[in-house]
């Protein structure tokens, strides 16, 4: 354990005017209040606060950061209170601690995922206010990992280590702090994949054997290349760390000994002019890799790292990744936002481009509807490899690789995002779910008006995007379950013939725990409480209740007769959208009679009156509504329709199937083989039209071709 005259001495020797006094003070306090306390591995537990303070003062932070390191257990862990903190330490020191603290649990009971999604909002929301608190909380999670092993619970172990390669360690990356990444990394696949690592290293180790240790040559090699254009440069060799192999393996499913790249070798340099003369000085000796060159000095990552990427073709055949930066790209590679620290004069903002991430994570904050939601869309954007594209005006425009033009219009800002219809890539019209390359430039076509499409969910893979769609579409769903459950309600007091006054409504609305009469309507809509709880909630006398009963047992036989159907719950537009959905089961199409189904969660799901589902729904009649389509309704609107049919085993056979389908102006969404023979194919086919005549039209036009023995409309 770092004794405390030596923890000073490291502090002062980097930062000479740092306050002795409270660097003692603070050690003396966490000595005082951890007490006899002790962890797991039977060491007192002050260690821990200690071990997290040098390691941070490997980072060459200031007292107060490394004062917060030594305090950050005592509120959580001990008696000490904040207030005790702030009046020893001061407010500076008091905030960074609140920020750092373990994080408490919410009030309401919670699996191990619901406490670790609402951990991690809370540290962000602690880390946006000052990036020292991430620092810490990296730290800590750093030696946590380093005695993860005197835990007795494996169950344990293997959550703190999942947790850590899910989160922490990405986060490390975000701020540029690649040595701790790859700690984190190997520390947590060392638990999680045991014997993976294990057999990593022992082939590392037998190369070693065979002589194969090709790392002092190979650097040697390098410094002999640079020594004719006159470069002060130093060489560093390495083999790339277990996990970083084991990774390249499962990426591209080889086994380690067809991987060509387990080595890395990193040239600093004293300027950043001599970056490319030495670049081009290690191509004049190696052949390059083609695609395998990146720039990161003219495009920085978005954590500012900057360095010259490439690999060539070494001795013996043997791939080379060959990074080139100067010592302070170094730094700051290897230390991230904790050497801007050091080189930006104690910067605290989270303004600069470099944190643009963290405004990010706060603004998918704002829009995730829980915290697990958060959670999810911050794992997919910190877990990516990124494309770099330009906006007209020429603005970088950092995201994860696979971005589409709706992701970009998101970067760009949530406004643009919301009202994008389109997207020019390189001046050409594309779609929107198109995947940006390097260097794409991009111009978001927009509309007027925001209208965020659910489909987008679909393809967009920023968490950002992905936040503000679920964002819009919530709202426009929550319009939806007011409009459908105002109907619901109005026909209910209809059919029972009774109106109700403010103090009813009032009474009813505290019985069933919901505030405003908004809040009942979108409970009806969505499906989360039914018609006949309402009513008992309204007409609490039983022989209301009774006639109310026999009124929704009658639902059912009315709806045969569609003269009969004069009053029905308006729905409009009939997309598989928020509120109403078409029944996968029987597949409804305009033109069929159809009845809606109230589910909990859902809203109403559509089926054909003779779907042989609905019988599973005859102990619920207050769940049946009744429907019918919109005849206002887009008639572009497409909905799919099922075909199964037989065709001859000849050539062209498909071809003459797939030009029918086309020549009726539909479209073919989904084709499946179910059977086949030496002389006949059997396909299910799914088919974009537009009513029960447009399908049956279809059919007619099939039959008709001598190719296709059989065709039928299928339901399920």
């Amino acid at each position: 354990m770092m004794e405390q005259v030596e923890l000073v001495e490291r502090v002062r020797a980097y930062a000479p005017h740092a306050s002795e006094d409270l660097l003692n003070r603070a050690y003396d306090f966490s000595v005082a209040a951890h007490g006899s306390q002790t962890r797991e591995s039977g060491d007192p537990y002050y260690m821990h606060p200690v071990e997290v303070a040098g390691i941070l003062t490997d980072m060459k932070l200031d007292a107060d950061t490394i004062a917060t390191a030594l305090l950050h257990d005592t509120v959580e862990d001990t008696l000490a209170t904040l207030e005790q903190i702030e009046t020893q330490f001061g407010a500076d020191i008091a905030r960074l601690v609140d920020g750092v603290t373990k994080l408490s649990l919410i009030e309401m009971p919670q699996t191990d995922e619901n406490r670790q999604a609402e951990n991690f909002r809370k540290l962000v929301l602690a880390m946006s206010n000052d990036i020292r608190v991430l620092l810490v909380k990296l730290a800590d999670r750093l030696h946590n990992m380093r005695t993860l092993g005197f835990v007795k619970s494996e169950d344990k172990r293997r959550r703190v280590a999942l947790e850590t390669m899910e989160i922490y360690a990405p986060l490390a990356e975000r701020i540029g702090m690649h040595h701790m990444k790859d700690e984190l990394e190997d520390l947590s696949f060392s638990i999680l994949r045991s014997e993976a690592r294990e057999s990593v290293l022992s082939r590392l180790e037998f190369l070693r054997e065979q002589g194969s240790d090709l790392v002092p040559r190979i650097t040697e090699q390098l410094q002999e290349t640079l020594d004719p254009v006159a470069i002060r440069a130093t060489v560093v060799g390495r083999e790339k760390r277990p996990y970083s192999i084991w990774r390249k393996m499962e990426q591209d499913d080889v086994t380690f000994e067809q991987l060509s790249d387990i080595m890395a070798f990193r040239i600093m340099v004293e300027k950043t002019e001599d970056c490319y003369r030495v670049l081009g000085a290690v191509h004049a000796r190696y052949p390059m890799v083609p695609g395998r060159f990146k720039d990161y000095i003219s495009t920085p990552k978005r954590n500012n790292y900057r360095s010259l990427h490439t690999t060539v073709i070494g001795p013996e055949q043997n791939r080379v990744e060959i990074q080139i930066r100067t010592q302070e790209m170094h730094q700051i590679a290897e230390y991230g936002v904790a050497a801007h620290w050091q080189y930006k004069q104690h910067t605290e903002n989270v303004d600069g481009n470099q944190y643009r991430w963290l405004r990010e994570l706060l603004e998918i904050l704002e829009n995730a509807s829980n915290p697990q939601e958060f959670l999810e869309h911050t794992k997919l954007e910190m877990f990516s490899d990124q494309v770099f594209c330009f906006t007209p005006k020429g603005e970088l425009i950092a995201m994860p690789r696979g971005a589409t033009p709706v992701d970009f219009a998101y970067a760009v800002h949530t406004d643009v995002g919301d009202t994008c219809v389109g997207a020019r890539i390189n001046g050409r019209l594309a779609p929107l779910r198109s995947q940006l390359r390097n260097g794409d430039q991009v111009e978001i076509l927009r509309s007027a008006e925001p209208s965020p499409s659910p489909i987008w969910e679909n393809f967009v893979i920023t968490g950002k995007a992905r936040s503000a769609v679920r964002r819009f579409v919530r709202k426009q769903q929550r319009s939806q379950y007011v409009e459908l459950g105002r109907a619901i309600m109005k026909k209910s007091l209809r059919e029972n013939n009774r109106r109700i006054t403010n103090e009813t409504m009032r009474r009813a609305l505290k019985s069933l725990g919901r505030k405003t009469l908004e809040d009942l309507y979108i409970s009806l809509g969505s499906g989360d409480i039914d018609k006949s709880t309402v009513i008992n909630a309204i007409y609490p006398d039983p022989t209301v209740r009774e006639r109310a009963g026999k009124i929704l047992s009658r639902m059912r036989p009315r709806i045969g007769s569609a003269r009969d159907r004069k009053e029905t719950v308006p729905i409009r537009g009939l997309m598989p959208g928020v509120a109403v959905h078409m029944a996968g089961c029987c597949h409804p199409l305009p033109g069929e009679r159809i009845i809606g189904i109230l589910t909990a969660g859902k809203g109403v799901t559509i089926h054909t009156i003779d779907c042989e589902t609905l019988e599973q729904f005859n102990a619920t009649p207050e769940r049946w509504l009744d429907v019918s389509w919109d005849a206002s309704a887009d008639s572009d609107q497409f909905h799919v329709g099922r075909i199964e049919t037989v065709l001859s085993n000849t050539p062209g056979s498909l071809s003459r199937l797939t030009t029918v389908i086309a020549n009726n102006h539909a479209n073919i969404s989904n084709l499946k083989i179910t059977d086949r023979s030496s002389d006949f194919y059997e396909f299910l086919i799914d088919i974009e039209v537009k009513d029960l005549t447009h399908l049956t039209g279809i059919i007619a036009a099939l039959r008709a071709e001598p190719a296709i023995n059989t065709v039928e409309r299928v339901r399920g």
